[in-house]
């Protein structure tokens, strides 16, 4: 570990759950690299991933962004893939974007939205978007006739939650510049949607862990029961 982690892990009192403001405070304040680090949430759960009336999944807007241009890839026709160029989609079409995937493993975006019909088209790259992150889904509104709204969603700074394998979710809440007050409403939003999005199988303890990070600083533990 360098000489600018061991100075901010002094920062941090070992055991102490913080709580959130104090704890956004300190990640700005622990962040010491040259650039403009990223925020990062890690929130662990007390659901099972494993069963299906237990997974947590879905979007939110970030009322700050994320700080990060997000590359969008709408799959639309006629007017729908008109609707999706005005509304600044950084790549609109069909096939041939299939076959750009699948030819020249091609992932010069970050996010794929699509009309309902495309998704027979879509199907073909399952096993490559799927691993990614990458296929889009209804549920967090990338499937959509709406193609429009969700470009200008993604690019005002929608993201997705979802469990990994060890029931965490692990999400940007923004960079280290926005400074405490947007990066505390983005947390709002963020952990705001997280418990809207308890399942009704889950038992005991919802949120078991929360820790915030800068890209290349310590973690700093928030004190769970004041997330509601």
């Amino acid at each position: 570990m360098g000489k600018k982690y061991q100075d901010s892990i002094k920062l941090l009192e070992k055991a102490k759950l913080y709580d959130p403001a104090e704890a956004l405070a300190l990640v700005c304040q622990t962040s010491k690299a040259k650039f403009d680090e990223t925020i990062e949430i890690h929130v662990r759960l007390g659901v099972d991933s494993r069963h299906a009336d237990q997974q947590v999944r879905g979007a939110v807007v970030l009322p700050n962004g994320t700080g990060k241009t997000v590359r969008t890839l709408v799959f639309a026709r006629g007017d729908f893939a008109k609707a999706a160029e005005e509304a600044g989609a950084d790549f609109v079409g069909a096939e041939e974007y299939v076959q750009k995937i699948q030819t020249e493993n091609w992932f010069d975006f970050d996010l794929i939205i699509a009309t309902p019909d495309m998704m027979g088209v879509i199907g073909r790259l399952g096993k490559v978007l799927g691993p990614k992150g990458l296929m889009p889904s209804p549920k967090n509104g990338t499937v959509t006739p709406d193609v429009a709204r969700a470009v200008n969603e993604a690019k005002a700074g929608k993201i997705e939650y979802r469990l990994d394998k060890t029931n965490i979710i692990h999400c940007p809440l923004g960079k280290v510049s926005f400074g405490e007050q947007k990066l505390q409403e983005n947390f709002d939003a963020l952990v705001g949607a997280v418990i809207k999005a308890k399942p009704a199988a889950a038992k005991g303890q919802y949120i078991k862990s929360c820790v915030i990070a800068s890209t290349m600083g310590p973690g700093v533990k928030i004190n769970q029961a004041k997330l509601g």
